[in-house]
């Protein structure tokens, strides 16, 4: 078997037809078993011939266009029934910082952003998502998340990404907004020191406000039990309706209607890289971002007809 080529950061790299296999939405969705079938048998020969590229942070292209999107998919059309707003704000070519709410106790929401941006998008593009160092360190997820293109929440990693034109994805209130209880579900928890508007402006790139409704009812967390998290090294162990009452039958997520909206950007440019070292200009735009997540997510919640429809 011949090892995979690994390729630098490029960001011409999505749309270069021989590097990569972009889903045919159309063709996935309506082209019947034998289609289906020539795809899987199109992806083995490929892995098996080596005909296949990740870059320097571990994305593995063709696995996430051949089997991590359509294994989304049905969550995010049917499961979930995503009603997706304001696309034409995501650029279409070039670096930029997509900045989301976190929330449901176990991080859908970070996959069915993921699964959007990329179908949604005429173009295909795959979001960058920065994660938790747990995430990375968990046998088998954090393999997959590497290979779908994330990488650890820090800093350098976000600033190359951003300046090779990919857009990134931050979820700024960390563990501390997606295991909030259900007495704080839609209140935006505190958005930490504002790294991820520093890193915006450094590198020059807009900031997306983007706004999750519907993760917050997928396991409905009314209860953590502290020890049992210390003891597995978890920051928090749920106890929802059905989790752990119904054993393995409780992961299954709640079929909630999700609603993501992405605002208008906001341009970092005219700052300049030196007032990323302002304390307070990071903070005045860490605030506004947080204050515009925050009422959009309550314009949503007023246009939702209910929290299953």
């Amino acid at each position: 078997m011949t090892d995979a080529k690994v390729i630098p950061i490029n960001p011409g790299y999505r749309d270069d037809p021989g590097l990569g296999h972009p889903v045919d939405n159309e063709a996935s969705q309506g082209g019947g078993l034998e289609h289906a079938l020539s795809q899987v048998a199109a992806f083995l020969r490929r892995r098996i011939a080596g005909d296949y590229e990740v870059d320097e942070f571990g994305f593995d292209k063709d696995l996430s266009d051949s089997l991590m999107v359509p294994a989304l998919r049905p969550l995010y059309q049917k499961w979930f029934r995503v009603d997706c707003i304001g696309i034409e704000n995501v650029p279409t070519d070039g670096g930029a910082l997509l900045v989301a709410n976190h929330s449901g106790t176990i991080p859908l929401d970070a996959l069915m952003l993921w699964t959007g941006i990329h179908d949604e998008l005429p173009e295909h593009r795959f979001l960058r998502l920065l994660g938790a160092d747990l995430v990375f360190t968990t046998p088998v997820l954090g393999q997959l998340a590497r290979k779908a293109g994330n990488t650890l929440a820090c800093a350098p990693d976000a600033e190359r990404l951003l300046t090779s034109g990919e857009l990134v994805g931050v979820f700024p209130e960390g563990f501390k907004g997606v295991g909030k209880g259900w007495s704080e579900r839609y209140k935006l928890q505190r958005f930490g020191r504002g790294g991820f508007v520093m890193s915006a402006m450094k590198t020059g790139v807009p900031i997306i406000p983007v706004s999750i409704v519907g993760a917050e009812e997928t396991y409905p967390m009314i209860g953590d039990i502290k020890l049992l998290a210390r003891a597995l090294g978890f920051p928090y162990f749920p106890v929802t309706p059905t989790f752990p009452l119904l054993g393995p039958l409780g992961v299954i997520p709640l079929p909630s209607k999700w609603m993501i909206e992405f605002g208008e950007p906001i341009e970092t440019a005219s700052y300049g890289a030196e007032a990323s070292e302002d304390p307070m200009t990071v903070f005045n735009l860490t605030d506004q971002i947080r204050e515009t997540i925050q009422q959009s997510i309550y314009s949503l919640l007023l246009q939702r007809k209910g929290i299953f429809r």
